[in-house]
């Protein structure tokens, strides 16, 4: 769940955090009224929210990390009816009958997988492509999976997963990267790209190819950022976002998913190719762990990343709204992982930042 090391108490803080019942409000209050911050509150939490926004009068989703007790750890889905305000449990992607079947066959399967991580939504043409992560804590024998279907809503009838395999596998000893965590942007050719990683060798991008989703034949990962030097290379959950004429690489530094220890943090970097380079503000390249702080902890806000983008309006557009949704430890309430989503606010020379407030 954008996550590569060894991360202590994290199962603790997943069935401590109340992520079965009730409503996660998202409330425009206790801000500054240029209305481009939306603050949480609530009981419903979730780790590594791929957010989908919709436009006026359509409904908003979030898919993240999947509860081990629920949907045989499928990826949660949750719903809000009102912009983005109120959320509501939509339930999860799939139940035990729809669990990828070879995510637990015993030649090439993932060993060991419990739930689902860090799943990434995204449409092409008149289908959803559902990207998740199969892995277990602090390992590299990992693997991002795909399902595909017609619509994101669990009420719809048409709704409804179909298995189509793996995308990218990682295998200790074999590769020095872990393949979890995706993010899959298209570029102003329209030609996918798939953005993963976890600690060990670090963010990767390979290309993919539609109709199929997929990795074409004798495509490699190619490393894009890195936090080279430290003695866990701590960077995971990548997402890039195109917006006027630039792509911005989005990524988690430190430590996530250990409660009011966490010390998660959204750092990001820009390019004006989306296979870099990817250089901060100050123009140090994120290979080399160059990286521009975007949101850390403040307040009961604590250990903040896991974070996707979604546009409002017209891709790539500086007049279309940007919205980053993340996960965070609520210092009020025990450390639980909860929601949030901010609107990017972005500068004169077109880097962004959030409002983190207090809710």
């Amino acid at each position: 769940m954008r996550r590569g090391a060894v991360i202590a108490g994290l199962a603790g803080i997943v069935l401590a955090a109340g992520l079965g019942g009730g409503a996660l409000v998202i409330a425009r209050g206790g801000l500054p009224s240029s209305g481009t911050s939306l603050a949480t509150a609530g009981e419903l939490g979730i780790h590594d929210p791929a957010l989908v926004a919709g436009g006026d009068g359509e409904p908003w989703f979030v898919y993240g990390t999947g509860d081990v007790r629920k949907g045989f750890g499928a990826p949660q889905v949750l719903r809000s009816d009102d912009g983005g305000v109120t959320w509501a449990d939509a339930g999860t992607a799939w139940d035990q009958a729809g669990d990828p079947e070879w995510v637990r066959d015993p030649g090439s399967g993932v060993p060991g997988v419990e739930n689902y991580w860090a799943p990434e939504a995204y449409r092409h043409g008149d289908t959803w492509y559902l990207y998740y992560s199969a892995s277990t804590f602090g390992s590299n024998d990992s693997a991002i999976g795909l399902a595909t279907g017609k619509t994101l809503d669990p009420a719809d009838p048409a709704y409804g997963w179909a298995d189509q395999g793996v995308v990218v596998r990682s295998v200790p000893g074999e590769t020095n990267w872990n393949a979890i965590d995706p993010g899959v942007v298209e570029d102003r050719d329209g030609r996918p790209w798939l953005f993963f990683g976890s600690f060990w060798g670090g963010i990767q991008v390979v290309p993919l190819e539609w109709p199929s989703g997929k990795v074409p034949g004798g495509a490699e990962p190619v490393r894009i950022a890195s936090r080279a030097g430290l003695a866990e290379n701590m960077i995971e959950a990548p997402f890039v976002v195109e917006r006027d004429g630039w792509y911005y690489l989005f990524v988690s530094w430190d430590k996530c998913c250990s409660g009011v220890d966490s010390t998660y943090r959204i750092v990001v970097g820009r390019s004006r190719e989306v296979t870099g380079p990817y250089l901060d503000a100050d123009g140090k390249d994120m290979l080399l762990g160059g990286g521009t702080p975007v949101a850390g902890t403040q307040g009961r806000m604590i250990g903040p990343g896991g974070q996707t983008v979604s546009v409002v309006g017209e891709r790539g557009s500086a007049d279309s709204s940007y919205y980053l949704a993340f996960h965070f430890y609520d210092g009020d309430n025990a450390g639980s992982p909860t929601l949030a989503v901010r609107e990017i606010e972005w500068d004169e020379e077109g880097w962004p930042s959030v409002r983190l407030g207090e809710s």
